[in-house]
């Protein structure tokens, strides 16, 4: 093993329930009177993209929205939940971080969400984790094709200068896994609080947390 890709935010730490809660305070400032509730929330998780839920919710309610627009609302009050909440690390990713950075493996966090989401999470979780952990971190403007299309692991891997068998994807929901998947990297499932029950399958392993010796023994079968 000579790299490891941590996937979507929620894969370091779990924003999942803040990202509802934004969803939901943008259509209030929008006038809209929906309200996505957790179980709700939970099946639309297993399609990736938050504007093409707004858009896809709309055509279901019947209703003709500014999807962007509103999608831009729910990131500002994301980002400033970012601020205001006590995010932190999920259990093993600064352990597995530090161990994997000791034996001289690279670490990337391969993305596609808005750079000042990434920016003020890296903020709020310092000094456990910090930018200059990672070797590359990938954003919304990396690639044109967002997961599951496999172009944020291939360009990842090609900037990295590493080969899909000496690295492991870690990934947090279907679109993540299926985007490793496709880039031919072995994936391993680590489900947030909000896909926690959602079919990963085809995931190489499922876990609930990450510990670095394990990691390793896996990669070693």
């Amino acid at each position: 093993m000579s790299a490891i890709l941590f996937g979507s935010i929620s894969t370091i730490s779990d924003t999942s329930e803040l990202q509802r809660q934004a969803f939901n305070q943008a259509f209030k400032a929008h006038g809209l009177n929906w309200c996505w509730h957790r179980a709700e929330y939970l099946t639309m998780l297993e399609n990736s993209g938050g504007q093409n839920r707004i858009a896809d919710y709309a055509d279901s309610m019947g209703q003709t929205v500014d999807a962007e627009a509103i999608h831009r609302s729910k990131s500002e009050f994301f980002q400033n939940s970012l601020t205001e909440s006590q995010v932190k690390p999920r259990f093993g990713v600064v352990e597995t971080i530090q161990r994997a950075k000791s034996k001289g493996l690279k670490i990337a966090f391969v993305t596609t969400t808005a750079q000042g989401n990434i920016s003020l999470l890296m903020a709020a979780l310092q000094p456990s984790i910090q930018v200059a952990d990672f070797d590359l971190i990938l954003n919304a403007d990396s690639v044109d094709r967002p997961k599951p299309d496999k172009a944020a692991y291939t360009f990842a891997l090609a900037s990295l200068g590493e080969q899909p068998d000496d690295c492991i994807a870690i990934e947090d929901n279907l679109s993540g896994l299926e985007s490793a998947i496709a880039a031919g990297l072995d994936c391993i499932a680590f489900p947030n609080e909000n896909t926690a029950d959602h079919d990963f399958k085809r995931a190489n392993h499922l876990v609930d947390q990450l510990n670095f010796e394990e990691l390793q023994k896996f990669l070693a079968t």
